[in-house]
């Protein structure tokens, strides 16, 4: 369903690896100004250490997700232009990938809207904001930046909420019970409960642990999910959840998610 928005590093220049800036931190090991190629990336735009990106300190990369922004700016809006080989391109280019990034995040949202039965009455809404939103990622590269990324995306999370909302409220009605209001969740123990159709948008849940709880349609859209536990959680029908969030949590075989998503690598087999 979603597999268009999803990252294909292999038609892609590295563009995450190269626009985008980070500190070191937690999630980083040291410092990198945007537009400077990280140090592990390859002459073939591989990741020298992918496969040990937790352990060398480079979580920020296992937790990232560009949405299928990547393949789309290096083979779509540059033509397979690489920025190595155009020099004059290349400032620009990692100037157009994080407003297309934002975009293809927006498009991997109201694509899941669209598929939900629950969201009927606004169905041509969503499709019409979807529409706006792929031409706004076929302009041309001088265009793109001048789109108003949050104006946009303000039109858009009108959108989600509602069909957050529709999408919910059946299970909140049965529950009869109003969603935890709390500002953040990290370190929270939620550890066996019946979470379905909370509403976990935008919540800080680092750490938390909400192992073999029912989280069948929460809303997880914008959640922090770094080192939250997950082992023996009930993802299935859960709401706006991506790839990126469950990689940066900790789950294990028993661990239900979402069928568009992988499960991680990293997660315990037994």
């Amino acid at each position: 369903m979603l597999n268009e928005l999803e990252s294909d590093c292999q038609n892609c220049f590295g563009l995450c690896c190269v626009a985008l800036p980070y500190g070191k931190s937690a999630d980083f090991p040291f410092d990198k100004d945007g537009g400077d190629p990280c140090r592990n990336l390859c002459s073939t735009y591989t990741c020298a250490i992918h496969s040990q990106l937790r352990e060398k300190g480079f979580r920020g990369c296992v937790s990232y997700e560009c949405f299928g922004a990547g393949q789309h700016v290096s083979q779509m809006i540059y033509n397979g232009r690489d920025w190595r080989d155009n020099k004059e391109h290349a400032e620009e280019m990692f100037a157009v990938f994080p407003n297309v990034q934002q975009l293809h995040e927006m498009l991997f949202y109201l694509k899941q809207a669209l598929h939900l039965k629950e969201t009927q009455s606004i169905r041509v809404s969503l499709q019409n904001s979807y529409e706006e939103t792929v031409e706004l990622t076929l302009r041309k590269p001088e265009a793109i930046l001048k789109v108003d990324v949050s104006a946009h995306r303000s039109k858009v999370n009108v959108l989600l909420m509602e069909t957050s909302k529709l999408y919910r409220s059946r299970v909140n009605d049965i529950k009869k019970k109003k969603s935890r209001k709390a500002a953040d969740f990290i370190g929270a123990n939620l550890k066996g409960l019946n979470l379905q159709g909370e509403d976990f948008r935008g919540k800080l849940m680092i750490a938390a642990n909400i192992s073999n709880s029912d989280l069948k349609r929460a809303d997880f859209i914008g959640a922090d999910l770094r080192d939250a536990d997950l082992r023996g959680a009930d993802l299935t029908e859960a709401l706006f959840l991506t790839q990126s969030q469950i990689n940066s949590a900790i789950g294990d075989v028993h661990t239900k998610i979402p069928v568009y998503l992988e499960r991680p690598g990293h997660w315990a087999t037994t």
